[in-house]
């Protein structure tokens, strides 16, 4: 046996699903804790960009930009990282909190972070660098990939409903 596959097999095996005795609603609690610690750094991070803003319009530079922007891909890297990151969170968040009340104030407080959040990184990035509409997709694609895997997951167990061995015991 070759070291990757043996590599392969620990990981497999660590990783593998135990069962866990905590129930669904405190393994819920800690995915809103993790998921809502990650939203927190990364919208900090978007409203405030590593580095900060320039504060004068000294050497050709605009106050209120990012001093980081001045490095355009690393950036555009961070801003596209970012955004994904903070979309994610947020799509897992309205996932696990679906069906508990107060989700219509959840979902009002949610859609005002990402104006709150698209705003500033709109008013922090120099408008000549970095294509917006890049961003907005990159914020949309969580949301978009999650949509296409309902779909499919509806499609397939529809197909399996329709085998000859369901439809054989339906005539009989």
């Amino acid at each position: 046996m070759d070291s990757s596959s043996e590599h392969n097999g620990f990981w497999e095996k660590y990783m593998r699903c135990q069962e866990v005795s905590k129930s669904p609603w405190e393994v819920r609690n800690v995915l809103l804790v993790v998921v809502t610690l990650i939203a927190a750094v990364t919208f900090q991070a978007g409203v405030n960009p590593p580095g900060g803003v320039w504060q004068d319009g000294e050497s050709g530079h605009k106050p209120g930009h990012a001093i980081y922007a001045s490095d355009k891909n690393a950036f555009y890297v961070f801003l596209i990282s970012n955004t994904l990151a903070l979309s994610t969170c947020i799509l897992v968040i309205l996932s696990l909190m679906h069906h508990l009340p107060f989700r219509l104030e959840i979902y009002l407080a949610i859609i005002s972070m990402c104006v709150t959040y698209a705003s500033s990184i709109f008013a922090v990035t120099p408008h000549t660098d970095v294509k917006f509409r890049y961003i907005v997709a990159t914020g949309f694609l969580p949301f978009g990939t999650r949509l296409l895997v309902l779909i499919f997951n509806k499609d397939k167990n529809r197909r399996i409903q329709r085998t000859p061995l369901n439809s054989t015991m339906d005539q009989a």
